[in-house]
């Protein structure tokens, strides 16, 4: 595809549409970037500020994450708390990159927020293929740690890059049903590890491994010996695929994906398309990642009682 150039309101000449500068896109991304540093920079005042509910929920919340990503997990953590509200317990596994003033930080957010190096939260009868995967690749260690996170009731896991929204109080009516279905967050793309399945019909319904409810510990022995059956390196989408397979073996139902989003088509526009306060949660995968970090500071998400503006964004009246 081509567009018209005019030069000196004369000459007509065509241009490959791709020589074209999507001023959108590296708008957000440059926002996103600065919104982000911003935050970074202010991130011992911010894990202090309150809370802005104090209802309680019936839920355990576990997130693995890295120093690289301390932001985003403050983030998201007081996303879900001003949101959804104060599980039994908000766990923290760090990968071990955490250091002993990130992890003060993360427990100063609220007395719920705890944080265990992987290395203390791991089962100690894992199977050998998952303790090989994690010793050369991250992926590895989180499908270790999923694997250990013990379920006594509603628990989630989440991933650090996944904001709360308002709709997210939806998550306590699940919390209290009588259905011990583990619900899964719908993926808009088959990223798995194609050598882990047998048949084609296995990657219907592809299930993003950034968001799990469970009611019920997973039975794993399916995915498990496919795994360790597997030729070769495992990758970066092999644990989500061993995820994948191990949820819809166990009958897992997916979530609402208008409320539950995992959703890329925004990419390259600027404004964040399903940022509202009527779903539960967004999933920011890399791909998206800068719009994180637009909707963090807005007044009408409510991610904070007290939020913080950057400096070029101009305070709401009244707040």
């Amino acid at each position: 595809m081509y567009f018209a150039n005019l030069i000196d309101g004369e000459k007509l000449t065509f241009l490959p549409l791709k020589t074209m500068v999507n001023i959108s896109y590296h708008t957000a991304r440059f926002q996103g970037k600065f919104n982000r540093y911003f935050y970074k920079s202010k991130i011992a005042q911010t894990v202090k500020l309150p809370i802005s509910t104090t209802r309680k929920v019936p839920i355990s919340v576990y997130a693995l994450s890295c120093e690289r990503d301390l932001a985003e997990q403050v983030a998201s953590v007081h996303s879900f708390l001003c949101n959804v509200g104060i599980p039994d317990k908000f766990t923290i596994i760090s990968d071990g990159s955490y250091t002993d003033l990130s992890c003060q930080l993360l427990c100063c957010i609220h007395p719920c927020v705890e944080v265990i190096p992987i290395h203390k939260f791991l089962r100690k009868d894992l199977p050998q293929c998952v303790s090989d995967y994690a010793q050369v690749h991250p992926m590895g260690k989180k499908l270790s740690a999923l694997m250990s996170i013990p379920v006594n009731g509603a628990t989630i896991y989440t991933d650090s890059d996944i904001l709360f929204f308002p709709g997210g109080i939806d998550l306590v009516e699940l919390a209290n049903l009588d259905s011990q279905v583990c619900h899964y967050l719908p993926d808009c793309s088959n990223s798995l590890d194609g050598r882990i399945l047998d048949e084609d019909g296995e990657k219907i319904n592809p299930v993003n491994a950034g968001f799990i409810f469970f009611k019920n510990e997973l039975n794993w022995d399916f995915a498990i010996k496919r795994l360790a059956k597997l030729t070769g390196i495992p990758s970066y989408f092999t644990e989500q695929t061993i995820v994948h397979l191990t949820i819809h073996q166990n009958h897992g139902v997916p979530l609402c994906s208008e409320k539950y989003v995992m959703n890329v088509t925004d990419q390259f526009i600027y404004p964040d398309k399903f940022a509202s306060n009527k779903i539960a949660l967004r999933h920011y995968v890399s791909d998206i990642r800068h719009k994180f970090w637009m909707n963090i500071m807005k007044p009408q998400i409510n991610t904070n009682k007290s939020p913080i503006y950057p400096i070029y964004q101009r305070r709401p009246s009244g707040v």
